[in-house]
């Protein structure tokens, strides 16, 4: 299948990242190579760009068309929680200027029935973004407890009708399998009471256990702790997030870092010995004009952030 891929805030990115020609820049979520374009268009013939990403369609995209042949260019297969290790396999400890994060699905994710990532079309129930590694959201329902279910309704999606749509769920697979994203949703449907206005009932839901089967959050905690390791001093940090959860852990990370170390606030402490490491650069949502060209931009935040030590 071919996908038109409109990567989200994109200016704002690249302004973000401040290239420098012969940097080196790191793309963890390549996704179709939308941010990697333009950063690569940016760079001179001494910089370089890793990219990663842990979904193999990813990979593939990278390993062709206008990214092939490039020699600035190398992509890894790998999650970005094991950024570390790449960037200490290439011998890039402290010299990496610049980092993007895009969380969350992609876009050619969503619209790939066969990914199991949509509420809306059929597909099997998988969710997984490297289908060729751990336990599909098929497998995990049918075999999870009720309460486990609630937990991660609640926790991942902060959906108020968790305990009801276990209960669904439980009783559902007692009489047959859950297989299909339609199937599941549906059920959802019949679960939940009342409707929100321009919110499908099963978004909370779908988006919960995707984030669950796919460890998202406690692998974007692993990896800004890495981020910070591995770029060197005035290097830049940009990530994009859709949604409270991913934000909420980015936004205190940068404060905690922009903060400095901790100590009771009767010490008399200079300013300079609280070892400050980020300096917050912004916090920037997508234009009106971008939304309504990318619907799916709405919901988008960047924060960027630069190390200072």
């Amino acid at each position: 299948m071919t996908y038109k891929h409109q990567p989200v805030l994109l200016t704002e990115v690249i302004e973000g990242l401040a290239i420098k020609p012969d940097g080196v820049y790191m793309d963890l979520t390549f996704g179709r190579g939308g941010h990697s374009q333009v950063i690569l268009k940016s760079l001179g013939p001494d910089g370089r760009l890793v990219a990663m990403d842990k979904d193999p369609a990813a990979i593939q995209e990278g390993e062709r068309g206008p990214f092939f042949n490039d020699p600035r260019f190398s992509i890894r297969h790998a999650s970005f929680a094991e950024m570390k290790n790449v960037v200490e396999e290439m011998g890039l400890q402290q010299k990496v200027n610049g980092i993007l994060m895009d969380l969350g699905v992609s876009s050619p994710q969503l619209d790939d029935p066969e990914r199991g990532f949509s509420f809306t079309r059929e597909g099997p129930l998988d969710m997984r973004m490297n289908p060729q590694q751990g336990m599909d959201a098929a497998t995990w329902l049918h075999q999870a407890p009720m309460e486990d279910i609630i937990h991660v309704l609640r926790e991942y999606g902060e959906e108020r009708f968790a305990r009801r749509i276990a209960t669904a769920i439980i009783s559902e697979r007692e009489e047959r399998a859950l297989t299909t994203t339609l199937q599941l949703a549906q059920l959802i449907e019949r679960a939940v009471p009342r409707r929100e206005k321009r919110i499908h009932p099963a978004t909370r839901s779908f988006q919960a256990i995707r984030i669950f089967i796919n460890r998202e959050l406690e692998e974007l905690k692993d990896c800004l702790a890495q981020c910070l390791e591995m770029m060197s001093v005035g290097g830049r940090l940009c990530v994009i997030s859709f949604h409270s959860l991913e934000d909420r852990i980015v936004k205190r990370f940068f404060q905690r870092e922009a903060r400095g170390d901790e100590y009771p606030p009767e010490l008399p402490i200079p300013d300079m010995q609280l070892c400050r490491r980020l300096k917050i650069i912004a916090s920037i949502k997508a234009t009106q004009e971008e939304v309504e060209q990318n619907v799916r931009s709405r919901s988008a935040r960047l924060r960027i952030a630069e190390k200072l030590q």
